[in-house]
């Protein structure tokens, strides 16, 4: 194929499509699916473990922000690593972004099987991964502001029949709608169990869960490099999208928990559709379900997005091999987005071998790299912060409120996230995996160190 100049991305996705790119990352497996965990662990006080959750992603994003409107030019967050934090930073943030993202991916093919066999229970469900990463492969593979509309749609979608399920479900807890007449209130929010049903500890374990739902929008840091405006578009995006994705969140768990009681949320399809089930809405699940078919091939798109930017930022610095940094005639990294490609259909063979709820536990390892990714972005923002003299900290077009103290404050959370799923046996071998992952970088690191030079863009 023939190559842009320098291997250069190209900047046409305008702030619909950032903002819509989160959206998609975000909202799928760990809302469509993985709720249902979370509301296992904590009953109805998962809403206020939602809220917690969100206002950290928040600050994230915020000291995210403040450093791409600053350095535009940047193509991904591990650049700001390996700038103010050292080489071996950058290395491991692109990387373990990678692994985060790629497991996130595996989870959003494999459920996305799993809403399809709802439909077509005696067609086994590898067809439908392959399928699915036929297309979301096809759609990486054409220019970038095709693939920005495509996620704005599939996010839209998703988005407005999220609307229309609240809408519904406020229809049932009021007037009965769908329901024979009978009112649901929200009474169910209090009466089994009470709100705290598992106790302060519960809300405090859903976290774990929590997180993990919310990983993925971190990709704001990446759309960046191919922001035709990036001063524009970057703050109004990290403004306008944690706000919605928690009005997302705490709104439709709400209605769920309040017209069906939280302690018969199944966690063997999507909690969304069973409710409805339940409640004899037919037509409705069916839609329900439909919704997170679309979720979840939204946040396939975008996490395959995602790690093919970075690989490409990557293979800039000198961290990812050379190959990784061309790009196609239409600006595509073209071989990352295969290789992306190719490691997701490991997600069929791992239908094989792995139960169903083996889910917890690719949750558990997807928040360790979540949490180890949005540490180095803090970390790297407070770097930041120290290398600029106080008149040009008040020069910020975007600054985070609270500067290093927010992001330090913020650390000490995300640690305790970690430190959560070292505590339960059931998630403990995530950690064991996490720490070997690390381990596993630095030698990488050190071997590629010795091979070849690594690139200096200080």
């Amino acid at each position: 194929m023939q190559q842009l100049p320098n291997n250069q991305l190209k900047r046409a996705l305008k702030t619909r499509h950032i903002r819509f790119m989160a959206i998609g990352s975000a909202i799928g497996t760990g809302l469509f699916y993985g709720s249902a965990e979370a509301i296992q662990i904590a009953g109805p006080s998962v809403l206020l473990s939602y809220i917690i959750g969100g206002l950290v992603v928040f600050i994230i994003m915020r000291a995210l922000g403040e450093m791409s409107v600053n350095n535009p030019q940047v193509s991904s967050f591990s650049y700001y690593a390996h700038d103010y934090l050292g080489p071996i930073a950058g290395y491991i943030t692109g990387w373990t972004y990678c692994f985060e993202i790629l497991i996130v991916a595996i989870a959003d093919v494999t459920t996305c099987s799993i809403y399809m066999s709802t439909w077509f229970p005696d067609l086994p469900r590898w067809v439908w991964m392959f399928i699915v990463v036929l297309i979301i492969g096809s759609v990486n593979l054409m220019k970038v502001q095709i693939i920005g509309e495509i996620e704005l749609w599939l996010s839209c979608f998703k988005v407005i029949t999220i609307i229309i399920m609240i809408l519904s479900g406020i229809g049932i807890m009021i007037w009965g709608i769908g329901n024979n007449g009978h009112p649901t209130g929200i009474h169910n929010l209090w009466t089994n169990g009470g709100f705290f049903s598992n106790g302060w500890i519960g809300m405090i374990i859903a976290l774990q869960m929590v997180m993990f739902a919310y990983g993925g929008i971190e990709i704001i840091g990446i759309s960046s490099g191919e922001a035709e405006n990036p001063k524009i578009s970057i703050p109004k995006a990290i403004n306008s999208v944690p706000l919605r994705i928690l009005l997302f969140y705490v709104s439709t768990l709400f209605i769920i928990m309040s017209i069906y009681p939280w302690d018969k949320v199944g966690t063997q399809g999507s909690p969304f559709v069973l409710t409805f089930q339940h409640i004899g809405m037919t037509k409705a699940m069916d839609i329900l379900n439909l919704v997170a078919i679309t979720a979840s091939l939204s946040a396939i798109n975008s996490d395959v997005f995602g790690v093919g930017r970075m690989l490409h930022g990557m293979a800039q610095q000198g961290h990812a091999p050379k190959i990784f940094s061309q790009v196609s005639q239409n600006g595509i990294p073209f071989i990352t987005v295969i290789t992306m490609i190719i490691s997701l259909l490991f997600a069929m063979y791992l239908n094989y071998i792995i139960p169903e709820k083996i889910f917890l536990m690719i949750a558990s390892l997807a928040t360790f790299a979540t949490m180890l990714v949005w540490i180095m972005i803090l970390l790297s923002h407070i770097a930041f912060r120290n290398s600029l003299n106080s008149q040009q900290i008040k020069k910020l077009y975007f600054p985070l409120r609270g500067g290093t103290l927010t992001s330090m404050m913020t650390i000490i959370f995300l640690v305790f996230i970690i430190s959560l799923i070292g505590y339960f046996p059931y998630t403990r071998i995530s950690l064991y995996v996490g720490i070997i992952w690390i381990i596993l970088l630095f030698v990488g690191y050190l071997f590629i160190k010795r091979s070849t030079k690594l690139h200096n863009y200080k």
